[in-house]
């Protein structure tokens, strides 16, 4: 018999065969309506919940399913899954580490260049048949600050220091000596050393507003700052405030906060560069996560050890 699963992500529709081929029978609900609906119709059968960070599973909901066994977060980012009422249920929690690192970095690198070359500002100019150029500062030899250098923030520097000469510097909640980048211990600190600060945070309570108007005001003017982590680590409306001011000179973002809902005035700010939480959503970054996801949701129900458990600290 088939493991129901209930889906709440719309990232994996392409994989639903090879998930249902693994032995679950998919429940896929990605609307707040359909979630609620599928937890009301099928929350006595479902064993195991898919879901991300960002879209995560309330206490309340995992209460409604009692046949709960395991919720696999499907990239890096748990922050919106309750873990305590998980731990208080005895169930397993996996999350995808590393698996779309690549893209992400990637990703990351894009907002980077477009923001302080004008790229989408430039297309759209030519596009309105014009022929001039735009000015924007260049990216090699400068010097790049990572908040956060996990698997992502260290692919970004690596990315940095190798494909661009930049110096690399870091901030991180505890110093790592073997990654031959120069720590800082504070947010403001990296900043003030930073031609272009990039967000490869965790979200979550730890990190709301870790980048503030004093980190903004920090960075400066001829600062660039890029965010793919979570958006509730950046201060949206002091982001705004040092935009629309010139207090900082440019800003690339893949999240916000309150995402999908975009601050209105973002929007009427020319040296600001958007994407739509894309950064890990590349073909071969949502195809090594699937596959992590079910090597773990595997194990789980063979009674083997979960290879990549949310950490319990």
């Amino acid at each position: 018999m088939k493991i129901p699963l209930l889906i709440l992500i719309d990232s994996v529709q392409d994989f639903l065969p090879a998930i249902e081929e693994r032995g679950f029978r998919c429940i896929t609900a990605t609307s707040a309506d359909a979630r609620a609906r599928a937890i009301r119709e099928h929350g006595g059968e479902i064993r195991a919940v898919l879901t991300r960070g960002a879209t995560g599973l309330r206490g309340d909901e995992m209460a409604a399913l009692p046949a709960l066994e395991l919720v696999c977060s499907l990239g890096v980012g748990f922050e919106n899954i309750d873990l305590a009422a998980a731990r208080a249920r005895g169930l397993r929690v996996t999350y995808g580490p590393g698996a779309n690192a690549t893209s992400v970095a990637d990703h990351a690198m894009a907002l980077l260049l477009g923001a302080a070359r004008r790229l989408p500002q430039a297309d759209a100019w030519v596009r309105q048949g014009h022929w001039s150029g735009f000015m924007g500062p260049q990216v090699s030899g400068k010097r790049l600050g990572i908040l956060g250098l996990g698997t992502i923030g260290r692919e970004i520097a690596r990315r940095g220091a190798q494909g661009f000469g930049m110096t690399v510097g870091y901030y991180n909640r505890r110093p790592r000596p073997d990654c031959g980048y120069a720590y800082y211990d504070s947010p403001r600190a990296l900043a003030e050393a930073s031609d272009f600060l990039v967000v490869a945070t965790p979200g979550g309570s730890e990190t709301r507003h870790l980048v503030d108007a004093a980190v903004l005001e920090a960075l400066g003017p001829q600062g660039y700052l890029v965010n793919i982590a979570r958006g509730s680590v950046v201060d949206t409306e002091a982001l705004i405030a040092a935009l629309a001011a010139r207090r900082i000179a440019g800003a690339g973002l893949d999240v916000v906060e309150g995402e999908p809902a975009v601050p209105p005035a973002l929007f009427a700010l020319d040296n600001v560069v958007l994407t739509p939480h894309s950064a890990g959503r590349s073909p071969e970054a949502i195809s090594a996560t699937v596959a992590l996801f079910l090597d773990n949701a595997t194990a789980h129900f063979a009674g083997r050890p979960l290879l990549t458990p949310v950490p319990q600290d």
